[in-house]
């Protein structure tokens, strides 16, 4: 849940009007700005040669996803398909092979490429066999030329997929962090979110992590289950901290479209909302008293714990590659990606049409957004804000020419005249969130979206 996807987001974009409280402080969960909903066909489907040519390539992030799970939470909203048929599996890494060729190749000249990160989300990587693994590493180091054992390399898997065989085989190839997805220690609350596991079976898959000595550990919790309390997300905290990881994501509850849960209807309960925060700032402050350190919102680093690059996928900057079909990738002026479904039946019919393609195929960007410079200027900003070090504004006006208050004045003062934006006043080197605005990320950050944005996810037609 936390490489891209893990994650999920809704696409609601309900916001307040100036100088009033947003209605929910659970708008969504802004891990990438644009959201895919705001993606359209790319009618001239452009080369990616083209679009590549004049990007700096020195530092780029790659992102290979595996589309496949074996089961879909209840929450869930990702690009993910329940198992696979016979050989499907098979036929995925075959076209993510050829799309790696041709995105190297469209790349250009090997020396002036370099990646300086790395990660496999989902879906669930780990739903592929060990013999798969080693493939789609091979995939990364020999078709892409990333040097996964000189990066940093996330991983997200489940705790029903962490094999010893398959955690073997990410241990050799350098992975540095791995993230499972447990959401809770208690077995009615699993059930509750539609997610069927047993708590011997996940402290027995941690076990193993833990014997595979993969540096960095994150464990994702959920808070907001239905018949969840107090006590109850207090031991399931205090199970997860029994194994001391190097990191904790703690996410809220979303109720989405096309998913399991969302067949109870829309999440717009004012009760539901202050259960969230109380139970957020009671793990909050749990977690902080035991020796982490807050990231974001959601994020949690234990003190000692060794850095694995930007925070939250804080990508402000562009150059990331991603591979597969749920994939998206970033150039200055264009994200684009593969067409984007949460319904099964649709999601089917992409990963079919993924896996057919030849070669050629893949030299070109289908569907995406275009990015001016009004909306890198605000994807920065979100981008920056909804982090626990904030903004720095020297880095801001270095980039763009101009400060946060001029192109964002009236937005920012509104956040400050709520308490959740600190004001330390016009000259401040940083723009940081209060604590009570961290609390709040996922109001605050759909708040920011442009009017155009805004238009094209309303306009989005669910599938």
């Amino acid at each position: 849940m936390t490489i891209v996807t893990s994650t999920s987001t809704s696409t609601s974009t309900s916001t307040s009007t100036a100088g009033t409280h947003p209605a929910s402080p659970y708008q969504s969960y802004v891990y990438a700005y644009p959201h895919k909903t705001a993606y359209r066909q790319l009618p001239d489907r452009p080369l990616l040669r083209d679009l590549w040519a004049a990007e700096p390539k020195d530092a780029l992030s790659l992102y290979l996803h595996i589309p496949f799970c074996e089961v879909r939470c209840g929450f869930c909203n990702l690009f993910t398909r329940i198992g696979a048929p016979d050989g499907l599996t098979g036929a995925y890494l075959d076209a993510l092979d050829r799309q790696a060729g041709a995105v190297r190749e469209a790349l250009g000249e090997q020396d002036g490429v370099r990646f300086a990160t790395a990660a496999f989300g989902g879906g669930t990587p780990t739903f592929l066999t060990a013999a798969e693994l080693e493939r789609l590493c091979d995939i990364a180091e020999h078709r892409m030329g990333a040097d996964l054992r000189a990066v940093p390399l996330s991983v997200e898997a489940s705790p029903a997929t962490v094999t010893a065989d398959r955690l073997e085989v990410l241990a050799a190839r350098g992975t540095t962090r791995l993230s499972l997805g447990v959401q809770s220690f208690d077995d009615t609350e699993a059930r509750a979110a539609v997610r069927p596991q047993r708590r011997a079976d996940v402290e027995a898959a941690l076990g193993r992590v833990r014997d595979a000595r993969i540096p960095v550990l994150n464990i994702d919790l959920i808070y907001g289950i239905d018949g969840q309390t107090e006590r109850s997300w207090l031991r399931s905290l205090d199970a997860a901290l029994a194994w001391h990881p190097e990191e904790l994501y703690l996410y809220p509850l979303y109720i989405r479209p096309l998913t399991g849960l969302g067949r109870r209807g829309p999440d717009t309960d004012p009760a539901w909302d202050e259960q969230r925060l109380r139970l957020y700032r009671l793990g909050r402050d749990h977690l902080l008293a035991r020796g982490y350190t807050q990231r974001s919102m959601r994020m949690f680093r234990r003190a000692d714990a060794p850095p694995q690059g930007a925070d939250d996928y804080a990508c402000q900057t562009d150059g990331m590659i991603g591979l597969g079909c749920g994939a998206r990738s970033y150039t200055a002026g264009l994200h684009y990606s593969f067409d984007y479904a949460v319904g099964m039946h649709e999601i089917r019919g992409i990963i079919d049409d993924y896996v057919s393609r030849p070669s050629a195929d893949f030299a070109h960007a289908e569907y995406g957004r275009r990015i001016d410079t009004g909306e890198a200027r605000r994807r920065h900003l979100i981008q920056s804000l909804l982090q626990a070090d904030g903004l720095d504004t020297a880095d801001y006006r270095a980039r763009f020419g101009s400060t946060p208050q001029d192109d964002f004045g009236t937005e920012l003062s509104r956040f400050t005249g709520r308490g959740l934006l600190a004001d330390d006043g016009p000259h401040t080197p940083l723009l940081r969130l209060t604590r009570e605005g961290l609390a709040h990320s996922d109001a605050i950050g759909p708040e920011l979206f442009s009017p155009a944005v805004r238009a094209a996810m309303a306009a989005y037609e669910r599938k």
